[in-house]
């Protein structure tokens, strides 16, 4: 494993997920505005009615690259057996391996546990989930080389 490399993928999965999270934001922000919600979110998200703080930022750059780093170490571990000729489509394969068991198993959950519009859970297991995830396993896979 090459570390240099795994801290540069974990980089560049938090940036892409900076800009997938932003993309994802701003399609569903009626749904964060909505009054009947505002028991939902966290107190790190919201403590007010009102935008997050920066805190909120904050923590979610860091929790992205945490993800990241986290994606990029396994991916480091496991690139062998994954299939596809070439970094590009490996890295489509691992995204896809990502969001099988991580972006479908959060969709149901938060489905059954959070009252929340099935349209902005639909938002984030789209946006936040399978593209984020198929772009982000691309630049891992490509990083990781």
């Amino acid at each position: 494993m090459k570390w240099l490399r795994v801290l540069l993928a974990a980089v560049a999965y938090t940036i892409l997920a900076q800009i997938f999270h932003s993309v994802s934001t701003f399609l569903t922000m009626e749904y964060y505005l909505d009054p009947k919600f505002l028991p939902v979110w966290s107190k790190t998200m919201m403590p007010t009615a009102g935008p997050p703080p920066m805190e909120f930022l904050y923590l979610t750059i860091v929790f992205s690259f945490i993800t990241g780093l986290l994606f990029s170490i396994v991916y480091s571990f496991i690139a062998t057996c994954i299939p596809g000729k070439g970094a590009t489509s490996k890295g489509v394969n691992y995204g896809l391996i990502l969001f099988l068991i991580s972006g479908i198993p959060f969709f149901l959950t938060n489905y059954l546990l959070i009252n929340l519009p099935l349209m902005l859970l639909v938002y984030w297991l789209v946006i936040d989930g399978l593209l984020l995830y198929l772009a982000g396993g691309v630049a891992i896979a490509n990083i990781n080389k």
